[in-house]
Parts: structure tokens; sequence; C-alpha cells
């Protein structure tokens, strides 16, 4: 498995943060030959308005030529998707290519898995922390992004030498040790790494996405991968096309996919930390809030009519379970509203009761001096105790032991 191809790419996309605005070049990182400007506006086109506004309106790019052992640095990007919570949380991508060595022995090491003793590819002059310093803040980021770990997006196109990724000349069959080597990539990982149970193979294909009989596509949790499936004749073939595609908006789909689990994660933070505390109805309004912004900027299922990036984001929030817990946290949320409400419900029983209780002695009191006609002050301070004693008396019932104890669960 450890194929070489005629084109190898990757790009690491990995959570940063970011105090300014860098200066840098504004618009995603151009694949074909014009500016950044230019390239946003073209894959706006391709894109709905809201996803466009997401993924192109805080982005920026710059070209480099950084060559460090088996990589070369092409460029990097930055992007912001900032939240309540981390208003200065983006996302970095560096795009690498390997011209010469295999490339998913480079994948298995930047994961440092422990069959693997090659070096971690991405030191010295490709150290993220070095190529970002000045600009962006890469220290592992705290709760609740601690589980956002840098993702990897391959791709591969092999040449007339590398039959494990290429179809069967008369039947136009793709052989299985394609799909494992499109496995591998995106996993990084080799079969001797994360060995597939032989009852798992039948099901194997099932989460790949055919983009054409050229090349398929494959979305897993560490990364995702694209795979040629005819020999690439260099310069000229389709492939410069698939390549562009890989870097640009099928990449896109992938890093709208990693800021919707950044912000899940944090509104899954923020609903288990609703009790904590006293202001639970401040609390829960902040965190409807969030969910609004949340639907209305990030929440989005469809890029576009149809076409792969569709696929590729539907496959991203499948690995995640970005819809299942999306639900269920609109279903706590709402659970706890309802708790909430219920609270103010009893504090404003509660606040008539006590009005009902205190009101209603000293009322009656004075009604009866009044009918009587007696301006007595003696005789109104007596009447006010009786009123006291009445009230004291009733809050010793039940009923004045329930409103008691509402107003004391209301203060929570």
């Amino acid at each position: 498995m450890a194929a070489r191809g005629t084109r190898q790419t990757v790009s690491v996309v990995l959570p940063v943060r970011l105090a300014a605005d860098p200066p840098w070049a504004a618009g995603p990182f151009p694949v074909a030959d014009h500016d950044g400007a230019a390239e946003a506006a073209a894959r706006r086109r391709l894109f709905t308005t809201a996803a466009g506004r997401v993924l192109y309106d805080h982005r920026w790019h710059r070209r480099a030529a950084v060559t460090h052992g088996p990589l070369r640095l092409d460029g990097m990007e930055l992007l912001r998707t900032p939240s309540t919570r981390a208003p200065d949380q983006a996302l970095a991508v560096l795009h690498l290519t390997a011209p010469d060595a295999p490339l998913l022995p480079l994948l298995r090491a930047y994961s440092r898995r422990r069959q693997t003793s090659d070096p971690d590819p991405l030191t010295g002059p490709l150290d993220p922390a070095v190529l970002l310093t000045g600009v962006a803040d890469t220290a592992p980021p705290p709760a609740p992004f601690a589980l956002a770990r840098p993702y990897t997006v391959a791709f591969l196109t092999p040449d007339a030498l590398t039959p494990c990724a290429l179809r069967d000349p008369d039947t136009g069959e793709l052989p299985l040790s394609a799909d494992l080597l499109l496995r591998s990539l995106a996993s990084r990982a080799s079969l001797s790494d994360l060995p597939p149970a032989p009852e798992s193979l039948p099901g194997l294909r099932s989460g790949i996405d055919r983009v054409s009989a050229d090349w398929s596509a494959l979305v897993q949790r560490q990364g995702a991968a694209f795979l040629g499936h005819r020999p690439d004749t260099g310069p000229g073939d389709f492939y410069d096309y698939a390549a562009g595609n890989a870097r640009g908006v099928y990449l896109d789909a992938l890093l709208l996919g990693s800021a919707q689990r950044d912000r899940i994660d944090e509104l899954t933070d923020e609903l288990s930390s609703v009790f904590d505390g006293p202001g639970l109805s401040r609390r829960l309004a902040e965190l409807e809030r969030g969910i609004a912004v949340f639907r209305s900027t990030y929440w989005r299922q469809h890029l576009n009519a149809h076409g792969p990036a569709n696929r590729l984001l539907v496959s991203f929030q499948t690995r995640y379970r970005l819809p299942e817990r999306f639900e269920q946290i609109l279903a706590e949320a709402a659970d706890y509203a309802r708790l909430a409400q219920n609270q103010e419900s009893q504090q404003i029983a509660g606040a008539l009761g006590v009005l009902t209780i205190l009101g209603l002695p000293v009322s009656t009191a004075l009604s009866v001096l009044q009918v009587l006609g007696d301006s007595s002050a003696t005789h109104l301070v007596v009447a006010l105790a009786a009123a006291l004693a009445a009230t004291a008396g009733a809050l010793t019932t039940r009923y004045g032991r329930l409103v008691l104890a509402s107003l004391r669960g209301s203060r929570r």
C-alpha cells in the first residue's frame, strides 16, 4: 500500500486562535490562474449565499514555496470561525505536495502510528507554529474544542505502474485494493495499523463516493482522501481539474463541516453546565441565542442543489453524528426551557400567594374598623397585630408552606 502516485497532495486543517486579521491576501487559496478575490467569486457561484458568507467573508491566503524533506508547502489559508465563547477561533490550512515519496507513510508518520518509526514530516520549517508565528496561535485548543484534531485531505492519482488503484482494463471493475488504499489514505493508517475484520469487507465500500469513473472520495473522522482510478498522464490531464477541486470546493465542504463540529461541541458543553449556579433563566436565554446564531450562521446541510460537495459535507456530518447531536441539543434545550418556565410560573404563583396571605387579614381588619367608624390608633395597632398573627398562622398551614417552598425554589 506504499504506492507513489503521479500527483500527491495533502491539505492539513488544524484549529488555531486568530487575534487579528492576518496581513495576507483576501480570499481562499487560488487553484487556478487568478487572485483570491476572483477565486472566492467563482466558488460563491457554486454554493448557497449563507454557505458562501461562512466560507469566504473572513478568509485569507498566502502562497509559499518551502521544501523540507519529502514535502513542499505550496500555500496557507486562514478561515475565521468565531463563536460567542471563542471569538478568535479559526481554521488554518496548509497545502502540501509530496513530489517523490509515497504519500501513505507520510500520513502515518504525521499521525504518529505506533508501527512507524518515520519522523513527523511537519517539523522544522514546516512546523505550523513556525509557519504561523506572529499570525495565529497554534497551541492545542482548550475545552470544549480539545477533541478538534488536525484533519487531512489527501489526493493521489496513480500511474500505469500502480495497478492496485486502477480499474480493470477489460471489465472496468474496480479492485478491492483500490478501496483499501483509499481507506488507508483517509484514515492515515495502513492495513497493519487498522486491519479490517473479514466480516466488514462486504460493507467497506458503502461510505465511498464515486465522484466519477475516474476517481473516488472517502470521508473519515481523521481525514478525507481522493484517489484516481486511471493512469495520470501529467499536465493537461483531467486530474488538473480534479486536484483543483480537492483543494478547492471539496475542501470547503469539509471546512464547513469542521466549523459545525466545533460549534456543536461548544453548545454541548454549554448545555452540560446550564444548571451550574444561580440564574437558570438567564443562562437558558444565552444558550437559546447561541443555538439560534448557530442555525442561522453555520448549520447548513446543503451547499448547493446537488453534487459531490453536498455528499462530502453529509458524509462528514454523519461521521461525527452532527445531525443527531444537534437534534439532541434542541430537545434538551426545549426541556430545560419548559423547566425554567415552570419555575417562573411557580415564582409568580408564590408571589401572588404571599400577597393573598399578607393582604387578606390586613384588608379585613382595616375594613372592620372602617365599618365600625373606629379611628382609635390603639385599636388600629391591635387590628394590625391580629392581622399579622393571622398571617403567621396562615403560613403554617399546608398552603402557606407551599407558597414559601415555591419562593425558595425560584431563588435557586
